[in-house]
């Protein structure tokens, strides 16, 4: 493909209350705790209006500070939505909360989503509180909504969601992810959730304001595939977030095979821990990428196959360093078809049950030292030294 994608696992503090004045005051003089009553008015704010959100009332959220929210949010399907104010602090007429905002996607979270927000509130003259802006906290990641109004397109399996992206468009994801979650169950299993959510910022920008990354990070990845909270309640649930700018450049089969990719992380997250070399990972998702492309493994590996061609066969398969965004190009090229044609020799070699068995079998070691060799002897009967040195030798006829 002319742009790779690769998927990455985004990790998303707790903010104290200031000692600061109100009248009436959020905090006594001398240093003592902060005024409960002001904090639980706000809380009570929060309160009424996420219930608005969740029943759909624009004239009861409205009530409690400004529409821009409601307007953004209207077509997320929300089954939870509320704010713990962690601390307040501010003025006589104006105050600012942070807060733990918790909400869940209904039919795909079954664990609400946390991240940290700032509220800005104002007081009228009768002291009642009202919000007047709701912003990521600092170095918390933005959510599609504050990228601008959310457009939503439900597929059989998929819930794509958009940000300046029209509905034509994005069902045009939605295809591509009802393709893919099937692909993806037959070789893996149905023992995952069976659906996927996309977002389709914008642009490649708006891609990094969802990472709190900068957006060099990510120029020419097509997607990337983010951990948030929910799935099966022991493991992340997913967010494919798309880069429009380079998903745009790539044609229909690599198009299917970004999706498909991304897709199989979110199959395979309960699986994939700490153990779990990226090699592994992201071969197994490249693996079930190119099933059914019909690919030549020359087309699919180039910078591997023009490190063959000069004479310079990998001696051991990629460490995890080798698969930064922000480092060589080509190194990251190579480490991606290294771990891909890995995973396709055990494939090839010991059948495709096996391969699926090989990486649940690392994933369930509780430490990464010991895990593949653990895992290779007792899965494929072999040693790390015999994997390798057929690996070398699967690179070469492959590729050769």
């Amino acid at each position: 493909m002319a742009v790779r994608t690769r998927a990455r696992r985004a990790w998303r503090t707790a903010v104290a209350g200031v000692c600061l004045l109100l009248v009436p005051p959020l905090a006594g003089c001398g240093g003592q705790r902060a005024d409960g009553s002001a904090r639980a008015q706000v809380q009570r704010v929060l309160d009424r209006r996420s219930a608005a959100l969740l029943h759909h009332d624009e004239a009861a959220y409205a009530v409690t500070g400004t529409r821009t929210g409601y307007t953004r949010l209207r077509a997320l399907p929300l089954s939870a939505w509320s704010y713990r104010v962690t601390g307040l602090h501010g003025t006589g007429s104006g105050a600012t909360a942070e807060a733990e905002l918790r909400f869940s996607v209904a039919g795909y979270d079954r664990v609400p989503v946390s991240t940290r927000r700032t509220l800005t509130l104002s007081r009228t003259v009768d002291g009642k509180w009202y919000v007047t802006a709701d912003r990521p906290a600092p170095k918390a990641g933005q959510q599609l909504w504050d990228q601008g109004t959310v457009t939503a397109v439900r597929g059989a399996h998929s819930l794509v969601l958009g940000s300046g992206q029209s509905a034509a468009r994005l069902r045009g994801y939605a295809r591509l992810a009802d393709r893919a979650v099937p692909a993806v169950s037959r070789r893996w299993g149905e023992g995952w959730s069976r659906r996927v959510v996309l977002l389709v910022p914008r642009s490649l920008q708006g891609m990094a304001g969802l990472l709190g990354a900068p957006a060099a990070d990510y120029r020419g990845i097509a997607a990337v595939t983010t951990g948030e909270a929910g799935g099966s309640g022991t493991a992340p649930a997913d967010r494919v977030i798309v880069n429009p700018d380079a998903y745009g450049g790539l044609g229909a089969v690599g198009k299917q095979v970004v999706i498909t990719h991304e897709t199989t992380h979110v199959a395979t997250r309960a699986q994939t821990t700490g153990a779990t070399p990226l090699w592994l990972s992201e071969g197994y998702a490249d693996w079930i990428g190119y099933l059914d492309t019909s690919r030549a493994p020359t087309d699919i590996a180039p910078e591997l196959a023009h490190a063959v061609e000069d004479g310079h066969v990998p001696s051991a398969l990629p460490p995890d360093r080798d698969f930064g965004f922000s480092g060589d190009p080509t190194r990251l090229a190579e480490a991606y078809e290294s771990g891909w044609l890995a995973c396709r020799m055990i494939a090839d070699q010991w059948g495709e049950p096996r391969l699926g068995a090989f990486y649940r079998a690392v994933g369930g070691h509780k430490e990464r030292a010991g895990a593949v060799a653990g895992a290779l002897e007792k899965v494929l009967g072999i040693t790390p030294g015999v994997f390798a040195a057929r690996w070398r030798e699967y690179v070469r006829t492959q590729l050769g």
